[in-house]
C-alpha cells in the first residue's frame, strides 16, 4: 500500500524543482545505420578456386587408356551409382572434346558444366577420348577431366559409360539437384 505524501513533503519538493525548466528542444540522437555487408572478394577467391580447381599437374595425370574412370562423393547410394554405370540415366546434353588442346578442353568443360548446371540437368556425357592419338604421355584429355570433375563439387558421380556411348573414351556424370 503506498501512503499519500504529506502537505510538508509536498512543499519541500516544489521548493527543490522551482528553479528548474523543461529543454526547450529534445536532443536528437542520429543513429547511423551499418552499411550492409558486401564480399568484396568473393568473387575473386570463387575465380582463383574455380582457376586452381582447372590446373592439372603431371603427377595428377595417372590414368592410362583404357582405365575406366569412376568416382563418386559420400552419401551417394549403390543403387544410384549402379544405375549410372549401366546408363540408366537419361543424358539431357552431351559435350565433345575431341580435336582440343589442353586449355580448349578446360575452358569448354567449364562451360559447359556452368550451362549445366544453369540449366538444371542432372545427367551428361562428357566425351574425351581415349588418349590414343597422345603416344607415351598418356590419355592427356581424359586425366584432365578425370581430375576436373573430382574437384567440382556440383559433380555426384562419375563414371566410364557404356560401350555403346563410347566406353572408356567418355564419361556419364551426375550434377546435383539445384536448390
Amino acid at each position: 500500500m503506498t501512503r499519500k505524501p504529506e502537505a510538508e513533503e509536498v512543499a519541500a519538493f516544489r521548493e527543490a524543482v522551482r528553479d528548474v525548466r523543461p529543454i526547450s528542444t529534445a536532443p536528437r540522437v542520429v543513429q547511423r545505420r551499418a552499411p550492409k555487408a558486401r564480399a568484396v572478394f568473393r568473387r575473386r577467391d570463387e575465380l582463383a578456386v574455380l582457376a586452381e580447381s582447372l590446373v592439372v599437374s603431371s603427377t595428377d595425370l595417372d590414368v592410362e587408356t583404357g582405365d575406366e574412370l569412376a568416382f563418386r562423393r559420400p552419401g551417394v547410394q549403390d543403387t544410384v551409382f549402379r544405375k549410372l554405370r549401366r546408363g540408366q540415366y537419361r543424358v539431357e546434353d552431351e559435350l565433345d572434346l575431341h580435336g582440343l588442346t589442353l586449355p580448349e578442353a578446360k575452358q569448354g568443360l567449364r562451360a559447359f558444366l556452368a550451362t549445366a548446371l544453369s540449366r538444371g540437368l542432372r545427367c551428361v556425357r562428357i566425351v574425351h577420348g581415349k588418349g590414343l592419338g597422345s603416344g607415351p604421355r598418356g590419355p592427356v584429355l581424359k586425366n584432365a577431366v578425370n581430375l576436373i570433375l573430382r574437384r567440382t563439387d556440383p559433380v555426384v558421380a562419375f563414371c566410364s559409360a557404356r560401350q555403346v556411348d563410347g566406353g572408356t573414351g567418355a564419361v556419364y556424370v551426375l550434377l546435383s539437384a539445384p536448390r
